[in-house]
């Protein structure tokens, strides 16, 4: 499985190679992919690592797993390459507005992505139709051990935790100079409670601006 990152986020994932899951991982998804139809195009597994270096990081948002439809994943966990938005997007994209009145309505998630957002899926890749059917391959090892990387080595990130899945990531995080900000998840199923109304974007941008940060522009 070929690391296509070209940022300082190579090193920390060069570090992830040496370690006993990697093997399996990696034949595991380049076995998916030369037998099944899978999602993100392989080359966009680790797209989320590329638009700026780990010491950058200033928030992280956890997804679950890619999209697992045609044309939808693109290595960012909530994005989509599609004109038709998940409901989960577009949930989240009900809260933007309610929250700091910002309109979206595309799937390209880049702009967040371009400014210390790390949108960072359990899992990176999967196969068509099959939900959740790479996450034992090793994924989770991985995205564990990133997420306690960036906790250990930064202060001040924020990490957003939507759901019960992203919540039990927060047994990982022990840096008492970072941030958790948890609700419901966007989907249709939970979004009414407690996602609506958590003001997750501004509160983002009020920590960052307490620490000196640049906010991040919606």
């Amino acid at each position: 499985m070929e690391i296509n990152v070209n940022t300082s986020w190579k090193e920390v994932i060069q570090k992830e190679t040496k370690k006993d899951y990697w093997d399996k991982l990696s034949t595991l998804v380049d076995e998916a992919y030369a037998n099944n139809i899978c999602y993100p195009p392989k080359e966009l597994i680790f797209a989320c690592f590329n638009y700026f270096d780990f010491e950058h990081t200033k928030v992280v948002i956890i997804g679950q797993d890619p999209y697992y439809i045609p044309k939808m994943a693109n290595g960012l966990a909530f994005a989509t390459s599609n004109d038709k938005l998940p409901m989960s997007l577009k949930n989240i994209y009900k809260e933007l507005k309610s929250d700091v009145n910002v309109i979206k309505t595309d799937g390209d998630l880049s702009k967040w992505a371009k400014q210390g957002v790390l949108l960072l899926n359990n899992a990176l890749s999967v196969t068509k139709d099959k939900p959740n059917s790479h996450l034992k391959f090793g994924w989770n090892t991985f995205t564990n051990n990133i997420i306690k990387e960036i906790d250990r080595n930064l202060n001040g990130v924020i990490f957003v935790l939507w759901g019960n899945f992203a919540q039990a990531k927060e047994k990982l995080l022990t840096n008492k100079n970072n941030y958790v900000l948890k609700s419901a998840h966007p989907s249709p199923l939970s979004c009414y409670h407690g996602f609506y109304g958590c003001k997750h974007f501004s509160k983002i941008n009020e920590i960052l601006e307490k620490n000196n940060q640049k906010i991040i522009f919606w």
